[in-house]
């Protein structure tokens, strides 16, 4: 998927129509501290912010991450074509360019750029490769 002249990505339709119902067009986008940017639903947002938050604000662990995901957050929405808008400063963060990746993770999407995505899926196998499952994944079967 490629980022426009203006910074905008269009989102594919079957994904659009499900953000469009699910949070009535209001989205959130955010940083994460892996370097990607994460986007969400409003809806969905939400009730993470609202942890994010409740968290300590004197640990500094705590206050970093609420730096990182809350005081970066932006509540959008789509364009008339189905495009959003990704700040600049949200586009350096992340190292987003021409070529960008949405990668669906249930409830919402990671957004990376293409150099960043296959280093965090280069990783992520190397990090599978062991024997033992990762914690959470004990009887899954695919």
């Amino acid at each position: 998927m490629n980022l426009d002249a203006k910074g905008r990505m269009a989102i594919p339709a079957r994904h659009r129509d499900v953000l469009a119902t699910i949070g009535e067009g209001r989205l959130v986008l955010t940083t994460h501290p892996h370097r990607c940017l994460l986007l969400y639903p409003e809806p969905a947002w939400a009730p993470i912010r609202e942890r994010i938050l409740a968290a300590p604000s004197f640990d500094p662990r705590s206050a970093a991450a609420k730096r990182v995901l809350v005081g970066n957050a932006r509540e959008d929405g789509l364009d008339g074509a189905g495009r959003l808008l990704i700040a600049p400063e949200l586009r350096a963060y992340a190292g987003l360019e021409k070529q960008i990746w949405l990668v669906g993770m249930g409830s919402h999407f990671e957004i990376w750029s293409d150099a960043g995505w296959a280093a965090q899926h280069e990783a992520a196998c190397a990090a599978l490769a062991g024997d033992a499952p990762p914690p959470g994944f004990e009887g899954i079967s695919l």
